[in-house]
């Protein structure tokens, strides 16, 4: 499969100036396998990483912060509500300090991961519900 060159490539003979494909990734954990996410990095050039309250842990967010670097992904962190029941798709009322420590926390887990494979965040989509509620 191609890989991000591939489809800059494409961008030349298309007259686009780029195309991101991105992909929501790192939503899994030791009670389950990776899945695609090897295959998908391959070909994705941004991923949005689950950064643990929704789906995900330290190891698919060091996991997925690999693969980011070794094939040249724009890693984002992808927070959520403290949700992992609802999988972060029920909007959860709780005061401003609390959400900006949580959405803090969720960075920090993914800058550390990051940190330790050679890659660093580059950008933040909120998931589910917090994305919904934000850009209402």
């Amino acid at each position: 499969m191609g890989g991000p060159d591939t489809f800059r490539r494409a961008d030349s003979l298309c007259g686009v100036s780029a195309i991101d494909l991105n992909s929501d990734l790192g939503e899994w954990d030791l009670a389950k396998d990776a899945g695609n996410d090897a295959r998908m990095f391959r070909i994705v050039s941004s991923a949005n990483v689950a950064s643990g309250f929704h789906a995900g842990n330290s190891d698919s967010m060091l996991a997925s912060s690999r693969l980011a670097a070794e094939h040249g992904v724009i890693l984002g962190a992808h927070p959520s509500y403290r949700d992992r029941e609802g999988f972060g798709r029920r909007e959860l009322e709780i005061d401003s300090a609390t959400l900006i420590a949580d959405i803090l926390e969720q960075v920090d887990a993914l800058s550390n991961a990051a940190d330790a494979a050679g890659a660093r965040i580059r950008y933040l989509k909120p998931h589910g519900a917090l994305y919904n509620r934000i850009a209402v």
